[in-house]
């Protein structure tokens, strides 16, 4: 018969063990074997028995093992590790065997295949993990939250009572949360932004287990203050660095509106320089200067120049130098100044121009005055003005008064203007142009025609002089009640003035108006191809003030975040510039359903590194009175060389590109840039018009901005240029002397300057040293003339190098150079009138000195020339005198020549003599030369 087994069991086995827990047991029966066994013999018993079971399944990693032959008891195994969590379940099939009667089983009988189902229990060895490392939160203060957020964790144990997460704790002790089994975070009191802006808590988890998680998780909750509308992400203090560019002010700024419905959004964004300058950080070069650099017409006049020698018609005015050395002039209603009829525009036709910066505010009781800005009217006799610009009741008004000689008829004379920047107390910049009868007034480079012009007759003609005056009006008559009295200034003007000029025959452009006005700072946006198409945005003239519009929250923020600030100068006005934002909100159905508060921040200009401008060259020129007696004298600064640096701090990157200029070193930069001026000084008395002068020819600054004055102190050119045109200017400055036989030496003194003196140069101190034909100083060599006063030069580098070479030189040259020393002293002894005696005992000398070795000098120090195709046309007498030892040395080495080089106490009429007759018989004969410039006296 064949084994028998159930048709299906039931299994356990717990995951890393091997043993299998079966129900029902594993056995296999034989239905025809009796029971019990006994008495059978052994061949039938074994085919009775059962040998095998056989497992057939797609992989099962189970095996079944016989543990009774005879009583078909058998057990279920494992192969290797059962991992629950990579399976739970098996499901396979089993079968029995018999022993059978052949060998190898061929002859086996086998059971029914019966099914075996095998569940996998879990074992508690993962710990919960929790999905996020951090979690973040945030909650409005003052509310209870049900749940604030929730964290979870997992385990990988397969069995629903380790895979599942029972319970989550806060670790973090004292603090104002729970945390529900689900993992639900509340807080359980109100929080306070003010006193603790910023939680972190740790939070751990447990599987039903009770198994704990290795790792605690971090959990962030930020405390916000209740929702109000505003601007937020922004600084209060936004640092400039000179030189950087446009820099992004508000670049994580955006607009909290608390979810309300909004429509459109405006925002204004100002930024305030009232407190710079002349309202903001403008180029400070002096206004002619400006006009040139502008490209405005020539032949304006300056009626507020910077108090001078010539002009000083402004030193008794109040002055206020403001920033950067801008002049400025103060009026407080007591001082006023004429103007020298020298310096009066003449010939004021039907053109002209009048400019100027003022800062005017309005005067308390005294509504009524006229504050005369500038005035042109009699000098004495009468009242009349011709021509006047002053203030009233906060109008300006322009007076022009023709003379009868022009027009004869009812023409406009007066014009008004109405207003606000007249009395606002801040600076802007006056023109007006006439084109008469039309009269233009430009404020800040924007045009505004008259709302009043009241016409008047003309001027009768008269030969009354006039006076022209700033700050008040002259009044040249002036009766009361019968009394006259003396002429005075009245109408006085209160305010701030500076840069007013006139320009007559010709009216300004508005390209040149909106130059002299520009602003160098201002706002800026960044990548405006990147603005959305719904935002729209507008800039004022100066760019001081900018206003956005759009419909979008978004858009509008990202516009916001790439307003920048620029400043184009190159050295800035370091200090603060103040940011005011105001923003409305307008939603759908209402005119402001927000209320946005406003935004008061500042930016900060560092200050600019500052240059160091250095003047370098050849500090002495030594020149034959000759050369300054030529028609085109001589060039003091023809070798002169302007550097300009600026020095980094460590750690401050900078780019040289971003400055013009080229590294030298680390920290140290070359810049270019521009000077306004330099000035050659004479030092010592002043130059004699009558025969010497210091000037420049025109033609050299032809094609640049510069101007040049000159004087018996010295020369001055001026004018905003480029150090390179300064550099060539200065190098055709001419000195010349047509009398130079008492001058022996001239020293000047250079210095330039860079924004009105803000920046200045090293003093750099030249001296020409004159050389007169009766004491030259170079080519002779006095030792030749009076040997007795010889001294011993000590050079350092001169002797060794004399006397490496001295060291292998043969007797015979030491020969040579005596005959060469005694050949020139012959020369000058024939300039004596001792002629005939010494020059026998010359030419004794000169054999006996070719002979006797004690002759041989001492020339380790001297270094001697030999040119004897040059005549010998002056004769220099030493006037230096030796000690005695050094004449024994002589005497001893020299032997009768010192004795024949002619007395050192002869007069000057006698070397006037001497030099003559040398002179006559040098034009004959070639002479022989010392050279002497290695010998120290």
């Amino acid at each position: 018969s064949k084994p028998w087994i159930e048709t299906s069991y039931h299994g356990v086995i717990t995951e890393n063990m091997d043993t299998v827990l079966l129900d029902p047991p594993l056995v296999a029966l034989d239905k025809d074997a009796p029971v019990p066994y006994a008495g059978r013999d052994q061949v039938f018993t074994k085919n009775l028995s059962i040998c095998a079971f056989m497992i057939h399944g797609q992989e099962a990693p189970f095996e079944a093992v016989v543990l009774n032959k005879t009583s078909g008891e058998g057990v279920l195994r494992a192969k290797g590790l059962v991992d629950c969590e990579t399976q739970k379940e098996y499901t396979f099939l089993i079968q029995a065997y018999d022993c059978g009667a052949g060998a190898n089983g061929v002859s086996w009988k086998k059971s029914h295949k019966a099914v075996v189902h095998i569940q996998v229990d879990d074992v508690n060895e993962f710990s919960p993990v929790f999905r996020e490392a951090i979690y973040h939160a945030a909650v409005t203060e003052g509310k209870i939250y049900d749940s604030i957020l929730q964290v979870e964790a997992w385990d990988q144990d397969c069995s629903p009572q380790y895979s599942q997460i029972c319970n989550y704790d806060i670790v973090t002790s004292d603090t104002p949360f729970a945390i529900d089994r689900n993992g639900n975070i509340r807080n359980t009191e109100r929080l306070s932004y003010d006193k603790q802006l910023h939680y972190k808590i740790m939070v751990t988890a447990f599987d039903c287990g009770q198994k704990r998680a290795t790792e605690s998780v971090a959990v962030h909750i930020d405390v916000k203050p209740v929702c109000k509308p505003g601007w937020q992400g922004w600084n209060k203090r936004m640092d400039y660095e000179p030189g950087t560019g446009s820099k992004q002010l508000f670049p994580k700024m955006h607009l909290e509106t608390c979810d309300g419905p909004l429509s459109a959004v405006r925002a204004m964004v100002e930024l305030q320089t009232s407190h710079i300058g002349k309202g903001c950080d403008r180029e400070t070069y002096s206004e002619k200067s400006l006009q040139k650099l502008c490209g405005a017409a020539s032949g304006s006049t300056d009626l507020l120049p910077a108090p001078a020698a010539s002009t000083n018609w402004t030193a008794s005015l109040l002055t206020d130098s403001g920033r950067d050395s801008d002049l400025i002039f103060r009026f407080d209603g007591r001082q006023a100044s004429n103007v020298p009829e020298r310096v009066v525009p003449q010939n004021l036709t039907d053109q002209f121009t009048i400019a100027t910066w003022m800062k005017h505010g309005p005067s308390p009781g005294l509504r009524a005055e006229k504050e005369t800005l500038l005035c042109n009217s009699d000098k004495t006799e009468m009242n009349r003005h011709h021509y006047s610009l002053y203030v009233h009741n906060c109008r300006l008004v322009f007076l022009l008064r023709r003379d009868f000689t022009q027009v004869d008829t009812f023409r406009p004379a007066e014009f008004h203007w109405k207003l606000e920047q007249i009395c606002d107390k801040e600076w802007h910049y006056y023109v007006i142009n006439v084109e008469f009868p039309a009269v233009t007034l430009f404020v800040d480079g924007v045009t505004y025609e008259p709302y009043l012009v009241t016409d008047d007759w003309p001027i009768h003609p008269s030969s009354i002089d006039t006076q022209l005056t700033v700050g008040a009006c002259w009044q040249g008559h002036y009766r009361l009640l019968y009394r006259v009295s003396t002429p005075r200034f009245t109408q006085y003007f209160r305010g701030s003035l500076s840069g007013l000029t006139i320009r007559p025959g010709k009216i300004e452009t508005q390209k040149v108006i909106s130059c002299l006005q520009a602003c160098k700072e201002g706002l800026d946006i960044n990548s405006l191809e990147s603005l959305g198409k719904d935002i729209k945005f507008h800039f004022n003239p100066a760019q001081s003030v900018l206003v956005m519009e759009g419909e979008d929250l978004e858009s509008v923020n990202t516009a916001m975040g790439k307003v920048s600030y620029i400043n184009s100068r190159q050295f800035p006005t370091a200090g603060l510039r103040r940011l005011h934002i105001t923003t409305t909100v307008q939603c759908f159905g209402e005119d402001i359903c927000i209320s946005i508060p406003d935004i008061k921040a500042v930016v900060i200009v560092l200050p600019p590194s500052e240059p160091r401008i250095t003047i370098a060259g050849s500090d002495r020129l030594v020149k034959p009175s000759a050369d300054l007696r030529g028609a085109t004298g001589v060039a003091p600064f023809k070798e002169l060389r302007i550097t300009s640096t600026v020095t980094k701090s460590d750690g401050v990157p900078f780019s040289a590109g971003g400055w013009g200029g080229t590294v030298h070193r680390p920290g140290v930069l070359e810049v270019m840039h521009n000077l306004d001026y330099c000035d050659v000084l004479v030092i010592g008395e002043e130059l004699n018009p009558e025969h010497e002068s210091l000037e420049i020819h025109h033609s050299s600054l032809i094609g640049k901005h510069l101007d040049a004055t000159n004087s018996t102190s010295g020369i001055s050119i001026y004018g905003v240029d480029s150090m390179a045109h300064y550099e060539e200017a200065l190098r055709q400055v001419r000195y010349r002397n047509w009398r130079p036989a008492t001058l022996t030496n001239r020293r000047f003194r250079l210095t330039c300057s860079e924004l009105n003196g803000r920046y200045t140069s090293n003093e750099f101190n030249l001296e020409i040293s004159v050389l007169h034909n009766s004491a030259p100083v170079e080519h002779v060599n006095h030792m030749a003339v009076q040997s007795q006063y010889m001294r011993p030069v000590h050079h350092p580098l001169m002797v060794h190098t004399l006397n490496s070479h001295i060291s292998g030189t043969p007797p015979a040259a030491t020969v040579v150079i005596v005959i060469c020393i005694a050949a020139l002293v012959v020369i000058v002894v024939l300039g004596i009138y001792r002629l005939h005696s010494t020059h026998l005992d010359g030419s004794k000398r000169e054999e006996d000195g070719a002979k006797d070795p004690k002759m041989d000098w001492d020339d380790s120090t001297l270094t001697i020339t030999v040119n004897p195709m040059e005549a010998v046309e002056e004769v220099v007498r030493d006037e230096e005198e030796d000690d005695d030892d050094e004449e024994e040395e002589d005497d001893e080495q020299a032997g009768d020549m010192s004795a024949e080089s002619g007395d050192s106490d002869e007069t000057e009429e006698e070397e006037e003599e001497d030099e003559r007759e040398v002179k006559k018989e040098g034009k004959q004969k070639s002479k022989l030369e010392w050279d002497s410039s290695s010998i120290t006296y």
